[in-house]
């Protein structure tokens, strides 16, 4: 396995409100794990909340008994999800605060997939690019219910309104996915910054386009901020198969 994370705080922003993290060793019972958050909230809040998401995350995943990658990485988001709503109890100042986060496990040759909000996972190989996530936001709800062509949610005003963040309720709902890996494929993990910025088509290109892992998360970072860079951009990438070698 080869992995390389980059993140950047774009054009726009005054600070980085994204947070990642990544390991190629176990976490708790889990062989792997990889992060990526993207803060929502005033002042410092987002901030706050996407970097206190990912930390109480590894922190319940290394202390959790739990083997099964679903019931792990569900007890951690519920976990994170309780801490804010109670540190934004406390603070007046991180009230509204929240964030995204997709998190995921390569087991053999299984990704586990766990994600609230609109930071997505993609699986990239030469046939395709498959988003694997679903964007909990207000216009693909839109889009899902018909009211909306998926061409015209790209540029939508209310494309950033996501109607699922961790604490913000106290019940919260997470989607998860189990995907089969196969010999070149590539996961790319990442906040919204990269892809209201780059056009999936075009992640595609860059990702089987570069030399190497580095180049790839490098070029698809200068070209996301080339193309506006309204937003922070982090990305996660994961060749799972990268060091195995080929039989003659």
């Amino acid at each position: 396995m080869k992995t390389f994370s980059m993140t950047h705080i774009g054009r726009r922003r005054e600070m980085n409100q994204d947070y990642m993290y990544t390991s190629e060793n176990a976490v708790g019972k889990l062989p792997n794990l990889f992060l990526v958050a993207d803060g929502m909230g005033g002042h410092k809040a987002g901030e706050y909340a996407s970097r206190f998401t990912v930390e109480k995350i590894v922190e319940t995943i290394e202390t959790s008994g739990q083997t099964e990658p679903v019931a792990a990485m569900k007890e951690a988001v519920e976990a994170a999800n309780r801490g804010l709503l109670e540190e934004a109890g406390r603070d007046a100042a991180k009230a509204g605060m929240g964030t995204t986060v997709v998190a995921a496990t390569v087991i053999g040759d299984h990704l586990h997939v766990a994600n609230v909000g609109d930071s997505r996972l993609y699986l990239i190989n030469h046939e395709a690019i498959r988003q694997i996530t679903r964007d909990h936001s207000l216009v693909e709800e839109m889009v899902r219910l018909g009211e909306m062509d998926k061409a015209d949610a790209k540029d939508h005003p209310d494309k950033n309104i996501i109607t699922r963040a961790v604490g913000v309720v106290p019940e919260l709902s997470v989607d998860f996915f189990e995907v089969e890996l196969k010999p070149g494929d590539t996961v790319l993990m990442c906040s919204d910054g990269l892809t209201n910025m780059i056009e999936d088509e075009e992640i595609k290109k860059i990702v089987l386009g570069q030399r190497d892992i580095v180049e790839k998360a490098e070029k698809l970072i200068d070209t996301a901020n080339e193309n506006g860079g309204k937003d922070n951009i982090t990305v996660v990438l994961i060749e799972p198969f990268s060091d195995e070698v080929k039989e003659c």
